[in-house]
C-alpha cells in the first residue's frame, strides 16, 4: 500500500508542475505542441526512475561532503544517454527539444527527488516515486502543449484538424501563451484540489 502512495503521489497530490510548481522552465519553453510535452515528459520520467533507483541503491557508498555532486554525476549519466539516443533515432525531435534534454540535469524535480526521497528510502520505493512524478510531469506537459496546440495550431499531435486558412490564435504558440495557458490550469487545478478537500 505505500508503495502504491509512493507512485499515485506525483500523479496529482504533489505533482510537479500543478501542485508543487517546479521545473516550470522545461514547461514553459517545449510544450508548443503536446508531442514535444510528451517526449519531455517522458525522457525526464526515464531519468527520475533510473537515477533515483541507483541513488537509493549506492546511497550509503556515497560521503556527506559530496552527496550533491555525486547525485549531479548519476543524473547526468542518465541524460546523456536519454540525449544520444534521441539524438541517434529521433534527431527530428532532439533538434526540436535541443537544449532543454541535457538541462534535465539541473531540473529540480530531478534533483529534488534525488535528495528528498531516493537517498532516505529503498530502491523500489525510489524507482516508483521517480516514476509518479516522471508520469505526473508528462501528463502535465502533454495537456498544456495540447492545448497550445490546438489553439495555435489548429492541430493535435500533429494532425490538422482546421482547414487551411484558418485563424487561429497565434499567441499559443509563443512564451504569453505558455504562461497564460500554464495559469488557467493551474487555476483549474486548485478549484479541483479545493472541492476535493472540501468534500
Amino acid at each position: 500500500m505505500a508503495l502504491g502512495k509512493d507512485f499515485i503521489r506525483g500523479l496529482w497530490e504533489e505533482n510537479p508542475t500543478f501542485r508543487i510548481m517546479i521545473g516550470l522552465c522545461p514547461t514553459l519553453a517545449v510544450t508548443t505542441s503536446a508531442i514535444n510535452g510528451l517526449s519531455m515528459g517522458l525522457a525526464t520520467s526515464f531519468v527520475l526512475v533510473c537515477s533515483s533507483a541507483l541513488i537509493s541503491l549506492v546511497k550509503r557508498l556515497i560521503p556527506d561532503k559530496v552527496r550533491i555532486p555525486s547525485y549531479i554525476i548519476i543524473i547526468a549519466t542518465f541524460v546523456t544517454i536519454v540525449d544520444l539516443y534521441m539524438h541517434a533515432y529521433l534527431p527530428g525531435l532532439h533538434q526540436v527539444l535541443g537544449l532543454f534534454i541535457p538541462l534535465i540535469v539541473v531540473n529540480c524535480i530531478v534533483l529534488g527527488r534525488a535528495e528528498a526521497f531516493a537517498s532516505k528510502k529503498p530502491v523500489l520505493a525510489s524507482a516508483l516515486d521517480g516514476l509518479g512524478m516522471g508520469l505526473g510531469f508528462t501528463w502535465a506537459l502533454t495537456l498544456l502543449g495540447l492545448i497550445r496546440e490546438i489553439f495555435g495550431a489548429g492541430s493535435a499531435f500533429g494532425f490538422q484538424f482546421l482547414k487551411e486558412g484558418t485563424t487561429t490564435l497565434g499567441i499559443m504558440s509563443l512564451p504569453p501563451g505558455a504562461f497564460i495557458t500554464l495559469g488557467i490550469l493551474l487555476a483549474v487545478m486548485n478549484m479541483i484540489a479545493a472541492r476535493q478537500k472540501a468534500s
